[in-house]
């Protein structure tokens, strides 16, 4: 399942995303927002990561203006590895380097096209598993400095 959020900046391009996703048959849960009315994307990111803290949902995926604010948001949720992409290799890296479990896109960054493909890619991507890449992502979530 995927959990899927923005704000008024990324309602148009998450309407691509909801039909792209429908088209390939996988599931989504949608924590809003519902319309392009000026609203605050913290309320989107927080139900996001929750959603996938919870269990309910096992990838995210998050839009605003820039993907920047609402990827902040997720990230101080422990736990949650959001990634800003706007192309597709790093849509691939923070899969396998970095085991990200949220993609933050701008919705008035990336166009429908550009953005359809990083979130194939985003969802196809496997974590690599590699020993140094486990290590570097204890290394995150560790609370010591």
């Amino acid at each position: 399942m995927i959990a899927l959020g923005c704000d008024h900046g990324g309602f148009e391009l998450m309407q691509e995303v909801k039909a792209h996703l429908t088209e390939k048959g996988l599931e989504f849960k949608d924590f809003g927002t519902d319309s392009t009315e000026a609203t605050d994307y913290p309320i989107y990111a927080k139900r996001v990561a929750k959603a996938i803290l919870s269990g309910e949902c096992d990838r995210g995926i998050l839009i605003c203006g820039t993907g920047i604010g609402i990827s902040i948001t997720a990230n101080r949720f422990k736990g949650i590895r959001c990634a800003v992409c706007h192309d597709v290799f790093s849509a691939e890296a923070t899969r396998q380097h970095n085991n990200a479990n949220i993609l933050a896109m701008g919705g008035r960054v990336v166009g429908p096209g550009l953005a359809l493909m990083i979130v194939d890619k985003f969802l196809e991507t496997p974590f690599s598993n590699a020993p140094r890449h486990c290590n570097r992502i204890r290394q995150i979530e560790s609370d010591e400095n």
